[in-house]
């Protein structure tokens, strides 16, 4: 192949920068120096801002279902990763993988309270008067008492205990009958009523 000399270059097709303007003949200085600028910038190691350190990246992980991990940002800084692109890499891994965690979360805490609540409900028909059980099951503090009772394997409360404490099991069933805490849901009612659990049964 013949090598192309600078006579031979059509001078229409060469821009008017590297031309001189007074002759209007391609200047091989400018062509030279362009080239080498154009090398120069294409062997450059591409940047995209990144901070000095890894710990100086700021990830905003309000979803609560992870944080930032110090060793995965340690190798984003190392790809020479910005603010923006490490915040959009933990942006993805939230949309792709919370909806996919709170799934599996929610499917495993649904068959855990199927379970639970199962044996809460038969150790309250061997245990409770039906109206008390139904109480109890209707709040969040009784369900909670209901869960004291069976773990601690208290006695029934059909059976009076041998020492009553000040409030004793049969004024607890009087007072849960109240309309003040099934009905009304008055916050000190129940309040003494949990109290009253926690006097018996425990903490």
């Amino acid at each position: 192949m013949t090598n192309l000399l600078i006579e031979d270059v059509d001078p229409s097709i060469v821009p008017d920068k590297f031309k001189n303007p007074e002759t209007g003949a391609i200047r091989l200085d400018a062509l030279v120096n362009s080239y080498g600028e154009l090398e120069k910038k294409m062997s450059e190691k591409p940047t995209h801002n990144a901070p000095a350190s890894h710990e100086d990246y700021c990830v905003n992980c309000d979803h609560g279902m992870f944080q930032p991990d110090n060793d995965i940002n340690q190798r984003l800084h190392a790809k020479g990763m910005s603010q923006e692109q490490v915040q959009e890499v933990y942006d993805l891994a939230a949309e792709k993988m919370v909806p996919m965690v709170k799934q599996i979360a929610g499917d495993f805490s649904a068959d855990q309270w199927k379970e639970v609540s199962r044996q809460l409900l038969a150790f309250g028909n061997r245990n409770l008067p039906a109206d008390v059980l139904e109480n109890l099951s209707s709040s969040y503090e009784g369900v909670l008492a209901l869960h004291k009772m069976m773990q601690s394997e208290e006695p029934s409360m059909k059976k009076q205990t041998a020492n009553p404490s000040k409030t004793g099991s049969e004024d607890l069933q009087s007072m849960m009958r109240d309309p003040k805490y099934w009905r009304d849901k008055d916050p000190a009612f129940v309040k003494k009523v949990t109290e009253g659990f926690q006097t018996i049964y425990g903490e």
